[in-house]
């Protein structure tokens, strides 16, 4: 699907924050920062996955769709989202998880992808011994482009993970499910800091 909005200046000039949209942004003084750029409405149960990963540790961002109907008007590709707090946030980071859905209503699986090969692979592996299926990014979701918002962190490397939607309502449904699911991400990125060899 085409964007409506080619950014966040044409995106504000049309919908009116606190009526159609919200930010939340909380920097916590962490290497990471986790990110849900289409929260809300854009793509269901994202802002409350990245919350959960985050946690009280890690910093966190969301733009928040709230609008009534036509939520997705509001989706601005990652590589060409620049709302000024997620920048201000990206560029205070080290490392920045983006969190986000895509559209498989039969499969539940999470795509792993981002520039940041080594904590790429330790997520896909810490996700998969947690009981998750982890697959490789297909089609236009592999999160490698250096302008998207994954990349964007001090290191200029980040990862993305891309969670079908069949995955993403049963993990909010189920509370244990979801904990296990965002647990299993905070490990993969406590290990990784911890890892003398990365």
């Amino acid at each position: 699907m085409k964007d409506a909005y080619k950014n966040y200046a044409d995106l504000a000039r049309h919908e009116k924050m606190g009526l159609d949209y919200a930010i939340e942004c909380q920097d916590r003084d962490s290497p990471y920062l986790i990110a849900a750029p289409h929260g809300g409405k854009i793509e269901a149960g994202t802002t409350e996955l990245a919350r959960q990963i985050a946690g009280d540790d890690h910093s966190y961002y969301s733009f928040i769709s709230t609008k009534l109907k036509g939520n997705l008007l509001l989706h601005i590709t990652s590589h060409r989202f620049d709302e000024p707090r997620a920048l201000q946030a990206v560029q205070r980071a080290e490392i920045v998880i983006a969190i986000h859905g895509q559209g498989s209503d039969t499969e539940e699986f999470v795509s792993v992808g981002g520039l940041h090969v080594a904590l790429r692979e330790r997520c896909k592996s810490v996700i998969d011994r947690a009981g998750f299926n982890c697959r490789k990014p297909s089609g236009d979701i592999h999160g490698r482009d250096p302008q998207n918002i994954c990349n964007r962190g001090r290191l200029g490397q980040g990862v993305q993970l891309e969670i079908t939607h069949r995955l993403r309502f049963h993990l909010l449904d189920d509370d244990r499910l979801r904990r296990a699911f965002t647990d299993a991400v905070r490990n993969a990125l406590a290990s990784y800091r911890l890892d003398p060899d990365r």
